[in-house]
């Protein structure tokens, strides 16, 4: 069984969720962590077991023991990063959303294809259980044809400029944070809109802070998507359909939901609760590529990544975001 060295650049609270999926995979060799700062990496390494810790990124990179990077920095410097780390011979899956806009990301794809290493972005929804569910429900026939989404995810952090989530600097905002995720949910179920319409609310430090999208499709069909960092909804997405309606969503409680509601039946409940809340399976699909010489993963190919980030650009367009440097 062939084993792969593992590092992760930019040790924060996504990464520890990621180590930990990865202490579940036996062919996962957790081995190198790089932070600006060495006692921030060195406490890193001791709480998850890495062999290696490094106090800068660039030391982490030319590492030459090191397999695969795990990228969790801020998304204004997951370009340079990503980058970094695929002209240094490493295997990268870096954290959504995965640049700050189209440019960087076909730069990112484009230096993948010429280094011929593989790349992923890690959306963590297409792994899971609740989202698989989902499309097994959707395949049935059961519910018909979805007529509209309704997504959403929104919490109440404190307000502070200088945070990534309220840092322009930093590609800050609701929307590359966590509104990326209802945006995702409309991509997978529907697919790629002809229109779009929004409306956003800024924060003191100008970041956008609230922001609600609509969606339109040449079928008929719509979405609706909102995310916040004023309110506290939690996160979820709601198909309406025409035999019936379908939420899926992840509690509070770390769980995953579908809850199936078809005309004329009682309303059913599947609830998952995997180890790790999941992470493992991202990192699992990353050595399974490489094990079979991919450079993308079928899961989430990055024509998926390309459509994400210019759906993206597109919603920044109508709501005029923009960040330093565009």
């Amino acid at each position: 069984m062939k084993k792969y060295n593992w590092g992760i650049l930019a040790p924060g609270k996504m990464s520890a969720k990621f180590a930990r999926g990865l202490k579940l995979l036996d062919k996962a060799v957790l081995y190198s962590v790089g932070s600006r700062d060495s006692g921030r990496a060195e406490k890193f390494a001791s709480e998850y077991g890495f062999l290696q810790a490094y106090g800068s990124y660039e030391e982490l990179a030319a590492d030459d023991k090191t397999d695969i990077v795990y990228i969790a920095s801020p998304h204004s410097l997951h370009h340079q990063h990503t980058l970094m780390c695929l002209r240094n011979g490493k295997n990268v899956i870096c954290e959504k959303a995965f640049a700050l806009n189209t440019r960087q990301v076909q730069e990112m794809i484009a230096e993948a294809r010429k280094q011929n290493l593989f790349l992923m972005e890690a959306l963590w929804p297409h792994f899971q259980p609740f989202y698989r569910k989902a499309h097994e429900i959707l395949k049935s026939g059961m519910l018909g044809e979805i007529l509209h989404l309704h997504g959403w995810f929104s919490f109440q952090p404190p307000f502070d400029p200088t945070d990534r989530k309220f840092n322009l600097q930093l590609g800050g905002g609701s929307l590359l944070d966590i509104g990326i995720y209802p945006v995702i949910d409309a991509l997978t179920f529907i697919g790629v809109p002809y229109e779009i319409h929004t409306f956003a609310l800024f924060s003191p430090s100008g970041s956008e802070e609230s922001i609600t999208v609509s969606f339109r499709y040449n079928s008929g069909k719509m979405a609706d998507l909102y995310s916040s960092f004023k309110t506290n909804e939690g996160i979820g997405c709601k198909l309406l359909c025409e035999k019936g309606n379908m939420i899926v969503s992840r509690g509070r409680d770390m769980n995953q939901r579908v809850i199936l509601e078809v005309h004329g039946r009682p309303v059913e409940e599947f609830v998952f609760s995997p180890e790790a809340m999941g992470y493992h399976w991202e990192a699992e699909e990353v050595m399974r590529c490489l094990d079979n010489n991919l450079t993308e993963s079928p899961v989430v190919p990055l024509s998926f990544s390309l459509d994400l980030i210019r759906t993206l650009d597109r919603i920044r367009e109508k709501a005029g975001i923009v960040f330093p440097g565009e």
